[in-house]
């Protein structure tokens, strides 16, 4: 069957947006055919700096043909009847078939047969609306046309088979013309197919494929470098975003004065990063592994005398960008970092939370508080807390926001802080994202805890929190690190305390309205099932099994998250045995027919069974080891030691198997059926101290 080559050619696409620009594009297309009743082969789309391109092969050059059947009336219905459906359908009573029903007797069925359609007819409604309607995060309208797009658009190439499907889209008319590169080779040139199409592009200076430039610029890059005896700082995001901004990828050296390199590397780094998109170049491990006055940008064509006006222009330009970060980092210096704290009174954090010197005054206090929970000297955690966000007022991370906390650890060394507690500062703000590491050092960890504590808290409370994929304030970002933190270290740590402390201590929060101590525990309910929701879907991440997670959070919703892990643990571990195995399905056995007979009888079966109803041993035996696992269950669960507690929960196991050999449970006296069904009661509010084992699968 045929392919579909789409190409749609435009000015610059910014490099953020080309990704998910190609998703969209074969998601809208693919869906559109599938929704007309093409079923196609493989789709594939590629997104440049000009074009975003799809080819979906097996396209059918027709829809299929559709019989549609319409139930209508009785046979023996009134006559007014008859004819409301006949004229409904567009048949005679002729072209109706007619079906009997043994229960409601004959009745009329119209088969309407709709043809197929031809796929270019399909084609030429479905992708200008999809163009029309393309959701890109930011468009724009040029000249007199209506239509909005990233850039100005320019050309469609729209082939089916080879064949153009013409259709037009606000004056722009499909083809099967398009363009090379800008500047190697502008001239328009036509295409057959996507073969010939990704065939003659790279002949003009255009590689299609995003991964392919991405691979090229990292290899030319890492020989570039290795030929210079440096080494490459890795950057993926980097990486990519060059890869983005390329159709035809050249990879250059350039250098900048070495005075620079007085400046910390994380700022050199930064600044031809954000400025420039270069790499940075470091010197061999051997040689110390300290950044180089080198550096690698990647240019877009491939010039007459080899790069070295582009490599000129740039040097002159990274040098005047080095010059401002240099300036900016001694006019920072002529402030020691511990006298800026007070200018966080004029940085407004939140509108209804206050400023950045109200949100550190809490932390201050707050990492205070968490210190004896990780360990750290209180003391030490508060003056880290202090300094955290002082650095937001220097003129350098005024320019490079990504390097708050960085430059904090640098002027405090600077301002004679200890190490640990200047390191702390850099820290807090760790886990950055899902691949960064969290902080270790006591201080770091109870400053971090209390950044984000404290945020999520204010922001609860002032009702800004996350709704549908809207989160403006990146709570779900900070709720994950304060659980990554918290797991990664072994804390224990009594979250909802913590947190409905905050939460009275928000401006955002009115402590003198009637009802305020019953708001503040919502508000600490809701923030805690949020995180404890978050948890959930962390752990399913790492690979633990969804119902045994559904099992462990059914069991009780506690706020010390380490606790749930250690649980789901412990019960993971148990239930890979084969005594878990057994006691599990003898557990299940039991909820089962108590869920079976509470459904029939509308209540539950709760309270201790009356012991003089005992009657079989196998029911006394049951009974004497149900009280003797409560008590060591809960003794265990007490000491946070989840082995022993199923430990002692796998001692039921003999007497559960015996009492299911030997007794029945629905015996003909009702009332001996009740306190049976009392007895296996009394199993489920064991097990319940653990987990809810109904809800395990298997």
């Amino acid at each position: 069957m045929p392919e579909l080559l789409l190409e749609l050619f435009s000015e610059e696409i910014p490099a953020r947006m080309q990704r998910r620009a190609a998703e969209d594009l074969k998601r809208l297309i693919t869906t559109g055919l599938k929704d007309a009743g093409l079923e196609v082969g493989e789709a594939q789309a590629f997104a440049g700096p000009r074009r975003l391109a799809l080819v979906v092969q097996d396209v059918p050059l027709r829809t299929p043909d559709v019989v549609e059947e319409r139930r209508g009336p009785r046979v023996d219905a009134p006559e007014k009847a008859i004819q409301g459906f006949l004229r409904a359908t567009g048949l005679s009573l002729e072209d109706c078939d007619i079906v009997d029903d043994a229960k409601k007797g004959p009745y009329y069925v119209a088969r309407m047969e709709k043809k197929g359609r031809p796929t270019q007819e399909v084609l030429k409604e479905l992708i200008p609306e999809v163009i029309r309607r393309f959701p890109w995060p930011k468009a724009m309208r040029w000249g007199a046309r209506r239509l909005k797009w990233v850039r100005p658009l320019h050309s469609i190439i729209c082939l089916l088979g080879g064949s153009v499907v013409k259709f037009e889209v606000e004056g722009i008319e499909s083809g099967n013309t398009t363009q090379g590169h800008r500047f190697m080779a502008p001239e328009p040139f036509t295409v057959k197919g996507f073969a010939d199409y990704e065939e003659k592009l790279r002949a003009r200076y255009v590689i299609l494929r995003a991964g392919e430039r991405a691979s090229i610029i990292h290899a030319r890059a890492n020989a570039l470098a290795k030929d210079a005896g440096l080494e490459l700082v890795e950057d993926d995001a980097l990486l990519q975003e060059t890869a983005g901004l390329t159709e035809w990828p050249v990879v250059l050296m350039g250098a900048f004065d070495e005075a620079f390199l007085d400046v910390p590397e994380e700022v050199i780094i930064t600044a031809i990063r954000v400025h420039q998109k270069c790499f940075a170049l470091r010197h061999a491990q051997e040689e110390g592994g300290r950044l180089a006055n080198r550096y690698l940008l990647v240019a877009n064509i491939e010039a007459p005398d080899d790069g070295a006006a582009i490599v000129q222009g740039n040097n002159r330009v990274i040098a005047a960008r080095l010059s401002d970060a240099r300036f900016f980092w001694q006019q920072d210096l002529a402030t020691p970092l511990t006298e800026r704290v007070e200018e966080l009174d004029d940085i407004t954090f939140h509108a209804r939370l206050g400023s950045q010197g109200d949100r550190v005054r809490r932390m201050q206090q707050l990492a205070r508080d968490l210190a004896p929970f990780v360990d750290a000297d209180e003391e030490e955690a508060a003056l880290a807390a202090r300094l955290a966000k002082a650095d937001l007022v220097t003129e350098m991370v005024g320019e490079f926001p990504e390097l708050q906390g960085i430059m904090g650890y640098y002027y405090a060394r600077k301002s004679c802080v200890p190490e640990h507690i200047a390191r702390a500062i850099a820290e807090h703000y760790k886990p950055r994202g899902a691949d960064d590491d969290v902080p270790l050092h006591p201080v770091s960890i109870a400053v971090a805890l209390a950044d984000r504590i404290d945020m999520l808290a204010g922001f609860w409370a002032a009702g800004e929190k996350p709704t549908g994929s809207r989160d403006p304030f990146a709570l779900r970002r900070a709720a994950l690190g304060l659980i990554r933190i918290l797991l990664a270290n072994n804390i224990h740590l009594p979250l909802a305390a913590f947190i409905e402390q905050q939460v009275r201590l928000s401006p955002a929060f009115d402590g003198t309205e009637e009802g305020a101590a019953e708001k503040a525990a919502e508000i600490t309910r809701d923030l805690l099932a949020f995180i404890r929701e978050r948890m959930k879907i962390y752990l399913r991440e790492q690979g633990h099994a969804h119902d045994l997670l559904e099992a462990v959070y059914a069991a009780g919703a506690a706020d010390d998250l380490l606790l749930i892990r250690q649980r789901l643990e412990a019960l993971e571990n148990f239930l890979k045995t084969e005594e878990g195995a057994d006691l599990l399905a003898g557990i299940k056995r039991a909820l089962n027919i108590l869920k079976i007979e509470e459904k029939k009888e509308r209540r539950a079966f709760s309270g201790p069974p009356n012991q003089h109803m005992l009657i079989a041993v196998q029911e006394k035996e049951l009974a004497s080891a149900i009280t003797r696992a409560r008590g060591q269950v809960s003794k265990a669960i007490k000491a946070e030691d989840y082995e022993a507690a199923l430990a002692a929960l796998a001692r039921l196991r003999t007497p559960v198997d015996a009492f299911f050999e030997h007794v029945t449970v629905n015996a003909e006296d009702p009332t001996l059926r009740e306190n049976r069904l009392k007895l296996l009661n009394g199993i489920r509010e064991v097990v319940q101290l653990i987990a809810d084992f109904s809800r395990i699968e298997g």
